[in-house]
């Protein structure tokens, strides 16, 4: 594991300076601040966001939306996953369902979702979560069929109760699809949140996008959009990476 992140700093910092570099020759070329603004431009907004505190309302309402639904949908996601991934008969069930809630668009979700419960927190929240659970699903009940079930077997044949072969035998062998479906969720739960806050709330990141997309202010909507990347950023490289790197280390150097 040692030499798969050697390096990695650096070659990070110098991608995230080709990709400024490359929107800085784009907005250079396109000379429109109105359509593309500076990287320098974007910066000075969000700076000046940050210095009248008017960032960190919205910040924290859009986090605590992500935080919520992310929860909701790791839990509720991975108990219906290994229940499937355990039971052929549960999942020939349930199968179909998971598929058709994993091909449906979000957009459809969440129109759905403020058209039947009401524009409301609790819409909102269910919309997010619903977008995100069958993933997870599908991810953990993967995971648990591949399981070693020669593990399992020696556990009932030692009269392990069935609550301990979940939690010392099951589980541990999870422990990658886990860190893969947290990081795929984060990614895509993130996303979901904005189109949700833009479409049919009156606070966070995605309702001040709306409003500056209104006012055809590209320079703030890149502002807050960029805000959000790095907070998103910060908790893939200090949260996820690192439950990525240990889930992995049974794997073989």
């Amino acid at each position: 594991m040692a030499r798969e992140t050697t390096g990695t700093g650096p070659m990070t910092a110098l991608s995230l300076a080709a990709l400024i570099g490359l929107w800085a020759l784009t907005s250079w070329l396109k000379a429109d601040p109105m359509v593309l603004p500076s990287p320098m431009q974007v910066f000075a907004v969000l700076t000046e966001l940050i210095r009248s505190g008017a960032l960190w309302p919205d910040m924290l309402t859009t986090l605590t939306r992500v935080t919520v639904a992310f929860t909701l949908a790791m839990v509720l996601g991975s108990a219906l996953g290994i229940a499937l991934g355990l039971s052929t008969r549960l999942d020939h069930f349930l199968g179909t369902w998971v598929t058709i809630f994993l091909n449906l668009p979000a957009l459809v979700l969440i129109v759905l979702c403020y058209l039947w419960i009401g524009l409301n927190e609790t819409a909102a929240i269910t919309a997010v979560t619903l977008n995100k659970l069958a993933q997870v699903t599908v991810t953990l009940r993967d995971g648990t069929r591949t399981r070693d079930i020669r593990l399992t077997d020696m556990a009932m044949s030692y009269g392990m109760p069935a609550g301990d072969r979940l939690r010392h035998v099951i589980l541990p062998q999870l422990a990658p699809y886990f860190a893969i479906a947290g990081r795929n969720g984060l990614a895509m739960i993130w996303k979901v949140v904005l189109v949700v806050e833009f479409l049919g709330r009156s606070s966070g990141i995605g309702f001040r996008i709306h409003l500056y997309f209104q006012n055809f202010e590209t320079a703030h909507v890149l502002a807050y959009a960029l805000s959000f990347i790095m907070v998103m950023l910060m908790i893939e490289w200090t949260m996820i990476q690192p439950w990525e790197r240990a889930a992995g280390r049974w794997r073989p150097a």
